[in-house]
């Protein structure tokens, strides 16, 4: 099987399993109790925190474990807005669908929605988000790199821009897919909000996290126990924890290794793929993109036949959001971008990852030309 869907979910290094099953087995105890059981578990949790944070730049307390990308948009997103009385938001129409459901559930509170469509290109420019920008935006949501396409986002350029008209709203960044391959320093990147998942950089499945800048209130969305210092309630996922600060360790000091063994993997499988099928369009050629992806367009492809073809060609793909690519529906990426919906049903992703062999990019890329010109 050749293993091109790393943006969905990526398979766990051996070294993040060997430092989780302690946990699971023998330092077991829940991380609110009082007696020594339970404390072995809070100070694993207490390390997990401190090692993430060091990763990020980040202070320890500002850390909040969750249970995924998912849920740590909705607290950035739902938190920062509901702690605003009738604060509103600035998003894009390239999000993940964890800001844009999360941004549809507060309009449906009355709270004002602001959704900034990017250029063709895929980039969205600062300007646009900045323009959009009003009294009441309690948060500006962008994503450092889009799950789909790979293309990286002017982040750190929005930030700057709003600081340079004297704007102080908080800015919020899913960087769930760029960790893997991107230096991420909390500080430098200029946001306040920034959120990761375990399972898309080597580590568990179930366990995400939060890092919120000092200083910013959220309200909480899951009410309960009061665990993470009052911002997320819930039985502590010790071993989850442990899981995402090996994993992100790991992925911070292979990044140089794996940005450029990936990235000849990829353009080895676009050279070839293009070379067989001369029609193939790779969005976001010659922009800067995520070294582990490649999002391309066929004309004429009906994505789902291919993607049928290519499993039992043994090649493992998607056709966009893991999120959404199970059902019937039109990448709504692409439409933001401008694209009908019969070119946005053309395109393929392909993504690669920790465990991507030397040479699988081309040897995957004739089996996917292969498979699509026999539609």
């Amino acid at each position: 099987m050749h293993y091109l869907d790393h943006a969905a979910a990526t398979p766990m290094r051996p070294e993040v399993w060997e430092a989780m099953r302690p946990y699971a087995l023998e330092v077991f105890g829940n991380a609110s109790g009082s007696h020594a059981v339970s404390r072995q578990a809070k100070n694993a949790l207490e390390e997990a925190r401190e090692r993430t944070a060091a990763v990020l730049g980040a202070e320890p307390a500002e850390i909040v474990f969750t249970s995924g990308g998912t849920e740590s948009d909705n607290l950035a997103v739902q938190g920062a807005v509901l702690a605003a009385d009738d604060g509103g938001l600035v998003t894009t129409g390239i999000e993940h669908e964890a800001v844009l459901e999360t941004a549809a559930f507060l309009e449906s509170l009355g709270r004002d929605v602001v959704v900034v469509d990017p250029a063709a290109d895929g980039v969205i420019r600062p300007e646009a988000v900045a323009d959009a920008v009003s009294a009441n935006t309690a948060l500006v949501s962008i994503m450092l790199a889009n799950n789909e396409t790979g293309v990286i986002q002017p982040v750190s350029e929005v930030s700057a821009l709003l600081r340079s008209r004297g704007v102080s709203v908080p800015i919020h960044t899913d960087a769930v897919q760029a960790f893997a391959s991107e230096r991420i320093d909390v500080r430098r990147l200029g946001v306040d909000l920034l959120s990761l998942s375990g399972h898309k950089i080597g580590g568990p499945k179930g366990v995400g996290l939060l890092w919120i800048r000092r200083g910013l209130r959220l309200e909480p969305v899951i009410h309960g126990g009061g665990q993470e210092m009052g911002r997320r309630a819930g039985t502590s996922n010790v071993m989850g924890a442990i899981g995402m600060s090996v994993a992100m360790e790991l992925a911070d000091g292979d990044r140089t290794r794996f940005r450029r063994r990936v990235a000849e993997e990829r353009d080895s499988f676009e050279t070839t793929l293009r070379g067989a099928a001369p029609s193939v369009e790779v969005t976001g050629r010659g922009l800067l993109r995520l070294a582990s992806h490649s999002h391309v367009r066929v004309p004429g492809l009906d994505q789902q036949t291919a993607l049928i073809r290519l499993d039992r060609a043994a090649v493992a793909a998607s056709a966009g959001s893991a999120c959404s690519s199970g059902a019937a529906t039109t990448s709504h990426v692409l439409l933001a971008m401008g694209m009908g919906v019969s070119e946005a049903r053309t395109a393929l992703r392909f993504s690669f990852g920790w465990t991507t062999k030397v040479g699988e990019g081309a040897q995957a890329a004739r089996l996917v030309s292969e498979a699509i010109r026999s539609r």
